[in-house]
């Protein structure tokens, strides 16, 4: 298959023998992805995504959530529009960020659809453990890139493959909702093809500023 980012072709990489899943390499932008015919099926996904405890009033999840938070109150005051992208079932960014008295709005294509919003041009966009699950991340970078304002930023939460990394022994490949794994190089990709003009990678925290 081709590179669902960058449409290089990929290279086999790893077989998932518990789950019968198979995963490829590019040897261009150094993503790790899903084969395509293992995807899961929308209502798979559902499933996966409703099982999870997103309670926006525990602390726990409020701590999970907070660096990306702060990296947002750091950079922009309450006068800035954001936008909560993937929230999910319990957007707790939102909750954190309003509680502050910044205005987000929330958009996720199953528990949140509304479109008008993707209309809208953003400061700010926040997308904490979604990119990983981007079955066609070089049309969802190109939408989210175009959504900011100049001087926007994309502040980003994913766990980040290396060449260090034990794949077979990896937790984050076991949810079968990831589909595509980034690479720091991946990022330097993403950052050159889409015209960002800054990438901060400070652990799973990634920004991207036009």
């Amino acid at each position: 298959m081709n590179c669902t980012l960058c449409n290089s072709e990929t290279e086999s990489f790893y077989y998932y023998e518990k789950e019968d899943r198979h995963y490829n390499r590019c040897p261009n932008c150094k993503a790790v992805l899903m084969d395509i015919d293992d995807y899961p099926t929308p209502e798979e996904e559902i499933n996966r995504y409703e099982s999870h405890n997103n309670d926006v009033e525990d602390p726990r999840y409020q701590k999970f959530v907070s660096p990306l938070v702060e990296k947002i109150t750091a950079a922009y005051d309450t006068d800035s529009l954001g936008l909560d992208f993937g929230a999910g079932t319990g957007p707790v960014i939102t909750k954190m960020l309003s509680d502050q008295g910044y205005e987000v709005n929330v958009f996720d294509p199953f528990f949140d659809n509304q479109p008008e919003l993707l209309k809208l041009k953003y400061d700010y966009i926040v997308s904490c453990e979604v990119i990983e699950h981007f079955h066609k991340p070089y049309k969802e970078f190109a939408q989210l890139r175009d959504m900011l304002y100049p001087n926007g930023s994309l502040f980003l939460k994913t766990d980040i493959y290396t060449d260090d990394t034990d794949f077979h022994a990896w937790y984050y490949k076991s949810d079968e909702t990831h589909v595509f794994f980034y690479h720091p190089e991946t990022f330097e990709w993403i950052k050159a093809e889409f015209g960002f003009t800054k990438l901060e990678i400070d652990n799973r925290h990634i920004t991207l500023s036009r």
